[in-house]
């Protein structure tokens, strides 16, 4: 017993090593690098009415970020979205769940080593305008094409080694990164920002409704990103306690970026230039301002290079992370969540979704569309199809699970019943609805393969739970009591576990009582 004692405490002292600060950068890393994404695509729909298609899609962020913190905290489990939808809902809706999150990773690997390599031909105007005719394709960037390409393949081969980013190094990036955005803005604003310029963008360059639509269909994915923080709250100890300062921080100042840039880029420059620089929106911007600009610009492309490419990597990751996960829930087989025996990782995750991150940069560059702009539309519709379902599965978890400690709980509630029903909550359900059929209505690529992937990985979970003699619409039978008990224990919260252990206790004796 001395011996397991001291074991734990040395346990829990090392993982208290990852302060709020690290969380923090961890997950900016990660929901940070999207704005470098988004800015140049949103400007190309909203035109002159930017900032308020980056705000429809804030305000739906809130409640998404508000339904996350609360369940990541209460249910700090590596599953993330796909996790609490399975326990809110069901085995079939956590497959859904997976699924969509699953779509977005391997997208989130493809657009953001687009991304890296967009950034990277800053310095290489030659490599960014040149185009060749493939067979019956034209107008392609092949050179984009082969150094997205290359990219993906180094990402595979150090997951398959098993080399991640440290820390630290997310740390001094993360910091290097909030620096240099502030001071963009900040300089932007003081010293080149025409506000005349900004209004009559406004006044004259807005869109039409559906483009508007579309416009903050796409500006979602600048909020994407919040699953990686949910995915590592098994492995951080006290996650009620860093979680939810972490993820409140990164709501409010991933929204003040994300309003920040387009409103400072209108002040600045048309609109149209922003735009045409799909590739290095930010960079571009940076080089515009004055005494500062010709630094700025390419130190904001190399830092948006390497932010982006790391964001890249939290896609391959988070792909093999997620099929370990429904693996051990029983939605899928074993075979791609198999560990190396030599390297300690699931390789054939890593290269069979590498695979497939590949094969979608591919016919992004060769749908004769912008190569990002097709990418983001199938990466907006996965994130809300599965925020949707997470935030269904918060109000679901409140009336099924009352008795589970909640070190945070979103607020503004409504009692029902002896449960408290979260306003935020209900309208992030609404909010995610409308988001997955705005993506449906306005982009014909998602509309169409957004849903056959979906229905593949469901045709194949039907097949697979049936040859293994489970139940295809059913749940399998699980102790969740149990599994809470052993997650808490697991991430040092022996005071919530205490609490639920009591809690439980009364609920058996009123069982018994009844």
């Amino acid at each position: 017993m001395a011996s397991e004692a001291v074991a734990r405490r040395e346990h829990v002292g090392l993982r208290r090593e990852v302060t709020v600060w690290g969380s923090f950068t961890w997950g900016y890393a990660d929901v940070g690098a999207d704005v470098y994404v988004a800015l140049g695509l949103v400007m190309a729909a909203a035109q002159g009415a930017t900032p308020l298609a980056f705000l429809i899609a804030g305000i739906v962020y809130i409640m998404v970020g508000l339904a996350y913190t609360e369940m990541a905290a209460a249910y700090p489990s590596a599953g993330g979205g796909q996790y609490f939808t399975l326990r809110g809902l069901g085995d079939f809706w956590g497959l859904v769940a997976g699924a969509a999150l699953m779509l977005d990773y391997t997208v989130d690997v493809a657009l953001f080593a687009m991304a890296s390599a967009g950034y990277i031909n800053f310095f290489f105007p030659a490599f960014r305008e040149f185009r060749i005719t493939v067979g019956p394709f034209h107008d392609v960037n092949l050179i984009w094409l082969v150094e997205t390409l290359v990219l993906i393949l180094l990402l595979a081969l150090l997951n398959v080694k098993g080399i991640r980013e440290s820390a630290l190094f997310n740390e001094v990036l993360g910091a290097l990164d909030l620096v240099l955005e502030s001071s963009i803005i900040v300089i932007g604003f003081a010293f080149a920002w025409q506000p005349e310029l900004f209004l009559h963008q406004w006044r004259t360059q807005f869109p039409s409704t559906e483009q508007l639509l579309y416009a903050v269909s796409i500006a979602v994915i600048s909020y994407v990103g919040l699953e990686s923080v949910s995915q590592a709250a098994q492995e951080t100890i006290r996650p009620a306690t860093v979680i939810p300062r972490t993820s409140l921080a990164l709501i409010v100042i991933v929204l003040l970026f994300a309003l920040a840039f387009p409103t400072v880029s209108l002040g600045i420059l048309p609109w149209q230039e922003i735009a045409a620089r799909e590739g290095d929106p930010v960079a571009r911007l940076a080089s515009q301002l004055p005494l500062v600009g010709f630094l700025a610009g390419p130190m904001a492309a190399v830092l948006a290079a390497t932010i982006v490419l790391i964001s890249a990597n939290t896609g391959v990751m988070g792909a093999s992370r997620l099929a370990y996960s429904m693996a051990e829930l029983g939605l899928i087989g074993e075979g791609l969540s198999r560990i190396h025996p030599r390297f300690r990782t699931p390789v054939r995750a890593v290269l069979v979704f590498s695979g497939v991150a590949a094969a979608e940069a591919v016919f992004a560059f060769l749908s004769g569309r912008r190569a990002m702009e097709t990418m983001a539309n199938m990466y907006a519709f996965g994130a809300m199809l599965a925020y949707f379902l997470s935030t269904i599965a918060l109000v679901a978890l409140r009336i099924k699970e009352p008795h589970v400690p909640r070190p945070y709980r979103v607020p503004l509630n409504l009692r029902w019943r002896d449960v408290e029903i979260p306003i935020p909550g209900v309208l992030g359900v609404i909010g995610t609805g409308l988001m997955v059929l705005i993506v449906l209505y306005t982009h014909d690529i998602a509309r169409i393969f957004g849903p056959i992937w979906v229905g593949l990985w469901v045709l194949y979970y039907a097949w697979y739970r049936r040859r293994t003699g489970r139940p295809v619409w059913g749940s399998l039978p699980r102790d969740w009591d149990a599994q809470q008990m052993k997650i808490l224990e697991d991430t040092g919260e022996y005071e919530l576990l205490e609490r639920f252990r009591i809690e439980r206790m009364r609920r058996q004796q009123e069982r018994g009582q009844a």
